[in-house]
């Protein structure tokens, strides 16, 4: 028998409620993530698909017809194409994302060897784009609509809308071989990797082996090697930061409690530095998001053009050698770092900011 709630007993509290929104904003996120990876792997397998089948493609000019046509049966291509689709999708979900044909290789092996580096290097990147990208911000909204301001503005989009393979090709130039002052490609010089590939279980991120072999001058040597490429990827997402942290701060600055500050007597920099920019920070947290995806995808060039052995090096290699298989696992692995990137940072916005709503 059903019972009625005492007309005395508290009601839920504010908090209460807003954690039971919270929680249910965030389950039906993650829910999200599943017809997103659904779509985004059914499009990779479509593209792959429309060339034709992926044996063909990367030795279709270098076997006899009869061999051909054997390996085409044995790896099942010559079946309809909803049975592929569907045997894909299954071995997707458990984490089969098939073996290359140009080196014979499980696609997962590749993505576990080589994962570590575009991870590691898309971390420096991030660090560059917050420390160049923030600061200058700021900077920009202090002298808003004054020389200092129009020239952070060109410099936020001439970092933008260079391309990136180009930015990587001049510093490269400039700093590798006219001043001679970095290195211009790999992750670290070889001395370096004999003594990370020496260690029990190497993680594959440089900087962390680097500390494990306890030599600093390694992890120096580590540090040094990823400024090039940090700089020509960070680059690029910095001039983002720095127009939205602007943008965002010249905003706040003209909101009430800012008014309230400066009435009593509070200098206009402590004002923007102190009162302003945290506001401000909250857009760059929902773009964290974009900005993965288009780190992934600056990455191909970037490591292509500092011979950076991450999955945008191997992506490239792959595409070059025909070897669709590999490309087809590569770009959906990438699809679902994106999609979980995301969740991530639309639970993180969530969590911190009172105008979202769930």
């Amino acid at each position: 028998m059903a019972t009625l709630a005492s007309p005395t007993a508290p009601a839920p509290t504010r908090a209460a409620r807003s954690g039971g929104g919270l929680l249910r904003y965030i389950l039906w996120r993650a829910l999200l993530i599943l017809p997103t990876v659904f779509i985004l792997v059914t499009m990779v397998f479509l593209l792959m698909r429309s060339i034709g089948d992926p044996i063909t493609a990367a030795v279709g000019g270098k076997l006899p017809p009869d061999e051909l046509a054997k390996r085409i049966h044995d790896a099942g291509y010559d079946r309809p194409i909803l049975t592929q689709y569907f045997e894909y999708l299954g071995q997707v979900f458990t984490g089969n994302f098939g073996t290359t044909i140009s080196d014979n290789r499980a696609v997962t092996e590749v993505l576990a060897t080589f994962g570590a580096a575009t991870l590691e290097l898309a971390v420096f990147t991030l660090i560059v784009a917050f420390v160049v990208g923030i600061p200058l911000g700021m900077l920009a909204a202090y002298y808003r609509d004054r020389g200092p301001d129009a020239v952070l503005r060109v410099f936020a989009i001439f970092t933008y809308a260079t391309p990136v393979f180009f930015s990587g090709l001049l510093m490269k130039l400039i700093f590798g071989v006219w001043l001679g002052w970095l290195p211009v490609s790999g992750r670290a010089s070889i001395g370096t990797e004999l003594q990370i590939e020496m260690l029990d279980a190497p993680s594959g991120f440089y900087l962390i082996d680097a500390f494990r072999t306890g030599n600093l001058a390694n992890v120096g040597d580590v540090l040094i090697h990823a400024i090039l490429p940090a700089l020509t990827l960070g680059m690029m997402t910095a001039g983002i930061f720095l127009r939205l942290v602007r943008t965002n701060m010249i905003g706040t600055i003209g909101r009430e409690y800012v008014d309230s500050a400066r009435s009593r007597g509070v200098g206009e920099f402590r004002l923007v530095t102190k009162h302003a920019y945290r506001p401000a920070l909250i857009p760059i947290i929902t773009v964290i998001g974009l900005q993965i995806a288009m780190l992934l995808g600056g990455a191909v060039l970037t490591e292509t053009t500092f011979e950076w052995k991450g999955l945008g090096f191997q992506l490239a290699h792959y595409l070059s050698a025909r070897d669709f298989v590999a490309v087809q696992g590569i770009v959906a692995l990438l699809a679902v770092i994106v999609a979980l990137s995301n969740f991530v940072v639309d639970v993180v916005a969530a969590l911190i900011d009172p105008r979202v709503r769930y």
